[in-house]
């Protein structure tokens, strides 16, 4: 399964989305301003250990750089996130 985060990290809605993510196994992509979750051990803080994708259109656009000490998020681009979705049994969205 896999769940699409849009919502900041200090918002309720983008919390639920890693919270509902962690709760099921899930992998979650992170977009618009979903990725500022992938700075600073936001996840790592709400228990969030699996695979987090990032935009990199929208990282590159919030002027975010890629934390290579973290393997556990990688970038995509919309190819990319189109074929993660297409693969995947379930996609859940928007937080």
């Amino acid at each position: 399964m896999l769940v699409i985060i849009r919502n900041a990290p200090d918002t309720p809605e983008g919390k639920r989305g890693v919270k509902l993510a962690r709760d099921m196994s899930s992998d979650i992509v992170l977009l618009q301003n979903g990725v500022y979750f992938s700075q600073e051990q936001k996840l790592e803080e709400l228990g969030f250990y699996r695979t987090a994708y990032v935009l990199e259109d929208d990282r590159r656009l919030r002027g975010l750089k890629a934390d290579d000490a973290n393997k556990n998020i990688k970038g995509v681009n919309y190819d990319s996130l189109v074929d993660l979705m297409a693969e995947s049994d379930k996609v859940i969205g928007m937080f």
